[in-house]
């Protein structure tokens, strides 16, 4: 197993709130890294991330719209299911919109490149044969809005903060390493 630590920033930022991933990533990219965490901007390339979660993370940190029934801006942390490798298997996390996974079982098409949402990723990791073998995490925030139109709302554009800090807080505690103060974290 690798050491490496994968932020993963997943969204359309042609859908308002489900940009926010997007997001989250490019402000990610901005700080001082720590050695072996790896920060990329997915947005609605739901096959790359898969391939890369194939080739190993000690820790998957997927960051995405999504829609839990809260009030816009909550930001979440969830380990979703994941289906054995092998192939896709229902249930798991649903993002903003979405509706069941199709897939051949469903009658659907597999693929979906407007239909990325992590459970769909991790489901199609299984597909190809491949299992992530260290820990997913997906840090959420509840959209106030996923109607086609560019930017983020009011309320998820205040969460990015609270997401970013959730994000380091995670790292520190899958690195093994002590958790350091939010004022202290990578500038």
């Amino acid at each position: 197993m690798t050491e490496r630590t994968l932020i993963a920033g997943i969204g359309n930022i042609f859908c308002s709130d489900d940009g926010f991933g997007v997001e989250v990533a490019h402000r990610l990219l901005a700080q001082a890294l720590p050695p072996g965490v790896e920060v990329k901007d997915y947005g609605i390339r739901g096959l790359h991330l898969a391939y890369d979660l194939a080739a190993g993370f000690r820790t998957a940190i997927l960051v995405d719209a999504v829609a839990r029934g809260g009030p816009p801006g909550t930001v979440y942390v969830i380990e979703p299911d994941r289906p054995p490798a092998g192939g896709p298997q229902p249930g798991g996390l649903q993002s903003p919109g979405a509706a069941a996974p199709a897939g051949p079982a469903a009658g659907g098409p597999l693929l979906d490149a407007h239909g990325m949402q992590p459970d769909v990723v991790l489901q199609m990791l299984g597909t190809l044969g491949g299992a992530a073998g260290g820990k997913i995490l997906i840090v959420g925030c509840e959209p106030a809005s996923t109607d086609y139109g560019i930017g983020l709302t009011g309320p998820v554009t205040a969460a990015i903060g609270e997401a970013i800090s959730v994000v380091w807080r995670l790292v520190d505690e899958h690195a093994g390493r002590p958790v350091q103060p939010a004022g202290e974290r990578h500038r």
